[in-house]
């Protein structure tokens, strides 16, 4: 044991060992623990990077390769994403203990899974799915079943409806009620709206891409501007949000979303619509709204309200006769899908972002950094996708109140054909019947 010299007054030293070390001596000793520490920290960062990176790199790869190939492997891929992040929410509130107490409970929570993806998927797909049946000897079966989709998707609910109130146990009431509501607040936030990308796929690839890279896009755009700008705080779930990133964002995505659009509409792979799940090229006459028109301001004031057109004349009006010559010849060319686009932007921008708040606030409910641990360096697949989610239906809504145009598509002709040639045969068994019968 070391012995220790107690320092007198007037004793110039500090207390000293035998050995002839000081007390002075420990503050290297914790210098060298605090460095080695550091460079702990720093290889457990970089190593984190490293993994963050390579996964990175590997989503894009596998995501560019899944638009590539084309739109029946881009369905599954959205299909598999959802899988996963229902599944990581499924896991949230589950109590493990009362779970083995309620046999085949969780299968009840992936039944109404199974009934959300019929009816949705079946709803997007439907008219595909007439058009590769035409040559199938099932057709008439399959055909009955597409033309009642509704019906035999509300009975498949009601039967787990059933099967839930039948499984229903004393002194368990209160948790199964909870584990229904929060299985159906899974599928209507998270599923529901995020099945809405299969709509878009089939109507074109650029009506999916586009805005899912709107998404990234304010992601970087927006961590650009507050790396640089950022002061002032935006939102208190998300302390490191700013408004000055978020206004970046906002006209950095603006920017971005015409200029991608303008790249992505010269590729017929992105422009036609998919009218079939086969997965061969695809040739089609090029939409007006992806190809180059000429634009002046009376174009624009035909399209304003009335009373901000007014108002814009009137200004006009005032300004000197050199200006107002110049603003009269004054043109722009550009494709429609370029403002399209922009306006995807804007959403994309002010309001998606919320997801992502909406996302940080339940996770600070159940005191968790990530959704999961589904992509290695990211988290779960919820934590990447909450933004996405919100702007797959705006997409969606966007699309076919704004562009798409009224046509009868080959499915719902075939299903106008088969539904008269099923009338017209009902009509004349009845005929035949009735003249055997007189």
């Amino acid at each position: 044991m070391k012995q220790v010299r107690r320092r007198h007054v007037g004793d110039t030293t500090d207390d000293e060992y035998q050995d002839g070390t000081t007390d002075r001596e420990e503050p290297e000793t914790d210098k060298e623990d605090n460095i080695s520490s550091l460079q702990e920290i720093q290889q457990k960062r970089a190593a984190s990077f490293k993994i963050r990176t390579v996964s990175t790199l590997a989503m894009i790869a596998g995501f560019l390769l899944m638009i590539y190939i084309g739109h029946v492997p881009l369905v599954f891929l959205v299909l598999s994403l959802q899988f996963l992040m229902v599944k990581e929410l499924f896991m949230l509130a589950r109590v493990a203990q009362k779970d083995k107490r309620i046999p085949g409970f969780r299968a009840q929570q992936w039944y109404f899974f199974f009934v959300a993806t019929f009816y949705l998927y079946l709803r997007f797909i439907k008219n595909n799915l007439l058009v590769e049946l035409t040559s199938s000897k099932y057709m008439s079966a399959l055909t009955w079943l597409l033309r009642r989709h509704t019906i035999t998707s509300y009975s498949l609910y009601m039967a787990g409806f059933v099967m839930f109130v039948l499984s229903l146990k004393r002194g368990m009431y209160l948790y199964q009620f909870g584990q229904y509501a929060w299985t159906h607040m899974i599928l209507m936030i998270i599923f529901v709206p995020s099945s809405f990308f299969v709509s878009n796929i089939f109507e074109g690839l650029i009506w999916f891409l586009l805005p899912s890279a709107l998404i990234i896009t304010n992601d970087i755009m927006a961590y650009l501007a507050g790396f640089f700008f950022g002061r002032t705080p935006l939102i208190k779930l998300s302390p490191k949000k700013t408004w000055e990133g978020f206004i970046g964002g906002f006209i950095g995505t603006v920017i971005s979303a015409a200029i991608l659009a303008n790249i992505l509409s010269r590729f017929s792979w992105m422009t036609c619509p998919r009218q079939d799940l086969s997965l061969g090229p695809l040739n089609c006459a090029p939409d007006p709204i992806y190809t180059q028109h000429v634009y002046t301001l009376q174009d624009i004031a035909e399209v304003l309200p009335g009373q901000l057109a007014d108002i814009c004349r009137t200004a006009a009006a005032q300004l000197p006769h050199w200006l107002s010559l110049w603003l009269a010849n004054w043109q722009y060319v550009a494709k429609p899908i370029e403002f399209h686009a922009m306006m995807l932007a804007v959403f994309a921008s002010i309001v998606a972002p919320f997801g992502g708040f909406f996302g940080s606030g339940f996770k600070r409910a159940f005191k968790m950094k990530d959704f999961g641990d589904t992509i290695p360096g990211h988290g779960g697949v919820t934590d990447r996708f909450d933004c996405q989610m919100i702007m797959a239906m705006f997409a969606y809504l966007y699309y076919w109140n704004f562009v798409a145009q009224p046509q009868l598509t080959v499915g719902e002709a075939l299903d106008v054909r088969q539904a008269g040639l099923g009338w017209l045969s009902g009509k004349g068994f009845q005929r035949e019947e009735g003249d055997g019968g007189s």
